[in-house]
Order: structure tokens, then C-alpha cells, then sequence
């Protein structure tokens, strides 16, 4: 019997295997292939999906656009390929369970109209986001749009999503193997069809399909054969460290802002958003995106006001600390913090004060105006890299799409070796890109493996 072997119980690799398992069933040769997944915890699969979204798994996003990704044309390429898949019906439940997302409107919407669930305008899902809602969808999850287009499951937790696959996984006919942490995958031998899969605890495993879905720090630990180029890995996707000598002032203070990436003076990226101080540098969703960018020496923007325009900031400034005086006052004098009383915070009105130069407690000045309009809109931190490795949200780098065709998700000089998810130089922003990704590559590999599998002729495959 021809084995199909899924490396890797993440997103990616749950997706593949019930992809895997469905493309068998309808092809009606179930009974030819195996499907293994083997998964390095040693206890279940999918535990990294239990910590997505602060725990409520934001699984995907009503406005997915390949421009947003790392190598945006092979993901535009692979989603095209997925979503004709999708719409020919050719993959996806054998009997879909018919499920229903939440409405806007506290309706509900049939399954088959695939329109994401919440969204005001009720515009049908695009191409790009079909073929995912219509996976979850065969599989009984509901879900609900918020903010931004992040798509979350109704009952608000992560655990849903995981027991709809757990479940799909079940039937899908796949078995699973805990505790397999693979090391080193070798091509098959000239003349042969199996590969060889060697992991950590000294088993060895041999298929004649594989599925690379390790993730970013996994693909790192494999030896991977030299067809297969893989491109130096590192945490993205997370907090920044900076100069702390003025974040340490302002530990766990969280402030609505704009921040601009600026390097050798350009500008390279900007996020609205909140961002969160911490004593080592900046954290929160806007610096998690710009971490994707972000290189040591760069610099940082805050603009603690960026509904404002820069040329109105001071006059309004200016037209407040004549209000105030007025109305506050001592002789017609206020000092600079209380100038910004009810604008920020107390603490954050101090720091910027005093990053211009300014005693907080002094009466304000015409000039000390300009000065300290200057740093509201824009106090400059120094980027040193990644403040918290652990708690970056992807990996950037891994296998280099130019040895894959997206069309497959198949080596394109490894027959028979697919790879799916985070294993890809492949990221995203924050907002369930990176799940999306994750589920629409596993699906294509897994229909892919699943059809090379019975192929006489290795049709499908990667060539």
C-alpha cells in the first residue's frame, strides 16, 4: 500500500490531511493509499492553533489580498490554484454537513453562499477567500466578522476551530503518529519511489508522498536534501526592542497612535493602531506588522496624534495653551503637562515633555510650543531588533518558493515531496493571514499528494 506522509499536526498539516483523506474517498481508492500525519508533540494535535488570536483563533480574514504576503505572486498563484479547485467542487467534505455562519444581522447565512459571515455589505467571498470558508464551513464551524475583516469562530474560542478538524481528521482516514520530530528527510534511491523520514527518537519512516508542514522553527532542525533550498529562518511578527532609556518610563502604557518605520530617512512602512510600551522597547498589533520590515538601526515614528495633520498640530497646540491659560491658569501662565491634561495620559504627557527639552512642570512658552508639538508628532525610537522572540507570531524564511510550483505546492525537483504553510518562505500581517495561508497551501498539498499518489504517470506532481 503507497503511503502518504504528513509531517507536522499545525493548521497546515491538519489541512492537508483531511484534504488528503477527502481526495482519496472521492476518487474511491481509499483502500490503496495510507495517510500518516506524524506530530512531534507527544500528546494531540493543533496545540499551536489553541493559541491563536489571545486564545479565540482568528482563522482567517474576509479581505485576504496576496499582496500582503512575502512573496506575494507564488501565494497569488497558489490561491488561484486552490479556488478552481474549490469552485469544480473537486476537493473538500464528501458530504458537506451543510453549516451556517452568523450574520451581521443576527441571521444566518446557508453554507452555500459563502458569504463571509458578518460582513455589512453581504458582498460575496472573493476567490481568494472562498475555498477556506467553504472548508470550515463543510466541517460545521460557524464564525463571525469583526474589525479589519478577522474572522473568528462564534463560540469565541480556538478550541472550536480545533474540534471541527480533530473531527474531520477522525473520518479522514488518516492515522497519527505523537512524539515524531523530524530530523532529516532523504530523496528516494535511483530507481525507487520511497523517501526516507529519520526523526529524532532514531525511528525511521518511509512514504511515497510527503508533506513537508513542520512550520518555520521546524523546517529549521530538518536536513533537507540539496534540491530543496531553504532560506535562513527568524521570529517576525512580534514585539521590538528600541532604545529603553524613555520605553522603560512608560512600562505597560498603551496609547492610540500612528508609527512610521523610517530608514536612512525614507519611510518604509506605517501602522495605525495601539501600541503597548514595554521596558525593553514597543509591542502591539502595529509593531507586530512593522517587525516584518523592521531592521536594526532603523527608526521608529510615534505619532500620538495621528488623526491630526502635521500642519494643524500647532496651531492646535498653540490655540490650546491659550484656552488653558485662560481658563486655568496662574497669571495667565500653565505648565506644559497640564496643557496636555485630557489629552494623554499624565505619564506620557511627562516623557514627551521632557524628550523636548521642556520641564513638565514649568509654564509652556511659545517656543517650547514648536518643540514639543515636534515630538507629539513624532517621538523617534531606535530599532535594536526583536524584543521577544517568544512571543513573535511567525517565522520568516524556511523552503524557497522558487523550488516549488504553486500550482501543486510540489518540489519541483524532489517528485513526490510537498510543502505547505509556514515550512514556506512565506508571511503575513497580523489579522489571520497567516492561518489562511496555512489552511489554503495544506489544502492544495493535500489533494496534490493525494493525486500524485494513485497517478500512474506522476501527474500532479512537482516536476
Amino acid at each position: 500500500m503507497k503511503k502518504i506522509a504528513i509531517i507536522g499536526g499545525g493548521a497546515a498539516g491538519l489541512a492537508a490531511a483531511i484534504a488528503a483523506g477527502n481526495e482519496l474517498a472521492r476518487l474511491g481508492v481509499a483502500d490503496e493509499c495510507e495517510i500518516v500525519l506524524f506530530e512531534a508533540d507527544p500528546e494531540r494535535v493543533g496545540r499551536s492553533i489553541l493559541a491563536t488570536g489571545n486564545g479565540r483563533c482568528n482563522f482567517s480574514n474576509a479581505h485576504i489580498d496576496p499582496a500582503c504576503y512575502r512573496n506575494a505572486d507564488f501565494v497569488e498563484a497558489a490561491l488561484r490554484s486552490l479556488s478552481r479547485l474549490s469552485e469544480a467542487s473537486e476537493w473538500g467534505s464528501v458530504q458537506p454537513v451543510g453549516a451556517y455562519g452568523t450574520s451581521a444581522q443576527g441571521g444566518a447565512q446557508p453554507a452555500g453562499t459563502f458569504e463571509a459571515p458578518g460582513r455589512e455589505s453581504s458582498q460575496p467571498a472573493s476567490a481568494f477567500e472562498a475555498p477556506v470558508q467553504r472548508f470550515f464551513s463543510d466541517l460545521g464551524l460557524m464564525w463571525r466578522e469583526e474589525g479589519e475583516g478577522r474572522m473568528y469562530p462564534a463560540a469565541n474560542k480556538a478550541s472550536s476551530v480545533l474540534d471541527v478538524l480533530r473531527a474531520a481528521l477522525d473520518v479522514s482516514g488518516a492515522r497519527v503518529e505523537f512524539g515524531k520530530s523530524l530530523r532529516a528527510i532523504e530523496l528516494p534511491a535511483k530507481g525507487r519511489t520511497r523517501f526516507h523520514l529519520r526523526f529524532s527518537d532514531g525511528s525511521i519512516a518511509h512514504a511515497e508522498k510527503v508533506v513537508l508542514a513542520v512550520g518555520g522553527r521546524g523546517v529549521s532542525a530538518v536536513d533537507m536534501p540539496s534540491a530543496i533550498p531553504c532560506e535562513p529562518t527568524g521570529p517576525v511578527l512580534g514585539p521590538l526592542a528600541t532604545d529603553s532609556r524613555i520605553t522603560r518610563q512608560l512600562n505597560n502604557i498603551r496609547v492610540k497612535c500612528a508609527v512610521s518605520l523610517e530608514r536612512s530617512g525614507s519611510l518604509v512602512a506605517r501602522e495605525k493602531g495601539e501600541l503597548l510600551f514595554r521596558d525593553y522597547g514597543v509591542s502591539g498589533v502595529c509593531v507586530f506588522n512593522l517587525s516584518r520590515f523592521a531592521c536594526e538601526g532603523d527608526v521608529l515614528s510615534i505619532d500620538f496624534l495621528p488623526h491630526m495633520p502635521a500642519a494643524d498640530r500647532d496651531a492646535w497646540l498653540f490655540a490650546r495653551r491659550k484656552h488653558l491659560s485662560a481658563r486655568l491658569g496662574e497669571n495667565g501662565q500653565i505648565a506644559a503637562e497640564d496643557v496636555l491634561r485630557g489629552a494623554m495620559l499624565p505619564q506620557v504627557a511627562q516623557v514627551l515633555c521632557k524628550c523636548a527639552g521642556i520641564d513638565p512642570a514649568r509654564p509652556l512658552s511659545k517656543k517650547d510650543v514648536l518643540a514639543l508639538s515636534r515630538v507629539i508628532g513624532g517621538l523617534r525610537l531606535t530599532v535594536r531588533g526583536i524584543g521577544d522572540a517568544k512571543q513573535c507570531q511567525v517565522s520568516r524564511g524556511g523552503l524557497s518558493i522558487a523550488a516549488f510550483d504553486p500550482q501543486t505546492m510540489g518540489a519541483v525537483r524532489a517528485s513526490g515531496l510537498f510543502a505547505a504553510g509556514e515550512a514556506l518562505d512565506v508571511d503575513a500581517p497580523c489579522g489571520g493571514y497567516n492561518l489562511h495561508w496555512a489552511w489554503s497551501s495544506g489544502l492544495l498539498a493535500g489533494v496534490s499528494a493525494a493525486r500524485s499518489a494513485v497517478s500512474a504517470d506522476g501527474e500532479g506532481e512537482g516536476e
